[in-house]
């Protein structure tokens, strides 16, 4: 094999030091003419910079992280192509994990990239602050996309968690501590969106509204109980785990025990799914039966029969903005952005008979 040209060849070819063919490749100051007899002579040479020399001479591999729940879920899917073309226009490479909602493979994650010492991440947490605070200890820049980590770890009863850091930022609660971690985040108007839903629901005839809710969606779940207001009737509210069977059962067990519901508002498109091939296997017409909103616009949603009527977010542009926040991290601190929310309406909602 022929050996790949170094930049100590390049020098020796030109006539200069290396340092001076550093300085030209690397866009400093030099001469026209030893300008152009270096870059000549590297394209003879079909010098290529070594990118990992250069970056471990900066202490970083270079790049960026990226760390999802799920890569087959079509918003996380979005989300990764904005944070992927942010990236690329800025000719960073991107090393994206799936954590599959598991705090421990998300740690073990994190772990994986402060070794390969990628100092950058955007990240859909699944873990708790006590999951995100070493990684900020150790110098790692991070930014939050679609969620924030909760305080502490949730119960087993998700109903019952602590969600204050996620109400604060979506001003539930005027009363509730700031979150401690001082991370950006991108997320999506929870808040407005489900407030919408639900009005839209009401303006239906509706009242008797349930919400299918899975992992990391603590801010939707509040959100919807300050829609439907107290009292609100908790065996409207139920949780898968976050797989595709147990979203499944949640939303088959909801429609078997509270036939009298009306209206099912999912919190995400796996569990929007899980609502539609429940009801289906019922024989739950919709939306002469039930009506449904789902959170998520994903391509599938008009090819349903009927088509979804959905609250959508802007998974791609989430993804892009997170990228440039924590490319532009160094100088001052970023500020989270709030992305807004839109009602779609479709064929999927009917007035309550």
């Amino acid at each position: 094999m022929e050996r790949r040209a170094t930049i100590k060849d390049v020098a020796e070819a030109a006539g200069v030091g290396v340092a001076t063919v550093s300085r030209v490749l690397s866009g400093g100051s030099a001469s026209p003419a030893t300008r152009e007899r270096v870059l000549a002579v590297a394209a003879q040479l079909d010098y290529r910079p070594s990118a990992l020399g250069r970056n471990l001479r900066q202490r970083r591999t270079g790049g960026m992280g990226l760390l999802v729940p799920d890569l087959t879920d079509t918003f996380y899917g979005q989300l990764s192509e904005g944070v992927l073309a942010c990236a690329r226009s800025a000719g960073e490479p991107v090393v994206i994990g799936s954590t599959g909602g598991d705090p421990e493979q998300e740690a073990d994650l994190i772990g994986m990239l402060l070794e390969q010492s990628v100092d950058r991440l955007i990240a859909v947490p699944s873990g708790d602050a006590d999951t995100w605070s070493p990684v900020l200890r150790a110098g790692m820049t991070v930014v939050f996309a679609d969620r924030l980590p909760l305080l502490q770890s949730p119960p087993e009863d998700v109903r019952a968690a602590a969600v204050t850091d996620l109400m604060a930022l979506d001003g539930l609660s005027a009363a509730a501590p700031a979150r401690p971690l001082d991370v950006p985040a991108v997320v999506a108007d929870d808040r407005a969106g489900i407030r919408t839903a639900v009005r839209y629901l009401r303006g239906l005839g509706h009242r008797r509204i349930a919400f299918l809710g899975g992992p990391g969606q603590e801010s939707r779940v509040n959100a919807f109980r300050e829609a439907v207001g107290a009292p609100v009737d908790e065996e409207l509210v139920v949780f898968g785990t976050g797989s595709r069977d147990s979203a499944y059962a949640a939303a088959s067990g909801l429609f078997q025990s509270r036939p009298d519901l009306s209206a099912v508002v999912a919190g995400g498109n796996v569990l929007g799914e899980a609502a539609v091939l429940a009801a289906r296997e019922l024989d739950l017409r919709v939306p002469r039966d039930v009506s449904l909103v789902m959170y998520d616009d994903v391509p599938w949603a008009e090819l349903c029969s009927p088509p979804l009527t959905v609250i959508a977010q802007p998974g791609r542009d989430m993804g892009y903005r997170a990228a440039e926040l924590v490319l532009r991290a160094g100088g001052r601190k970023p500020r989270s952005v709030v992305l807004p929310t839109e009602l779609i309406i479709r064929g999927s909602c009917g007035p309550h008979r």
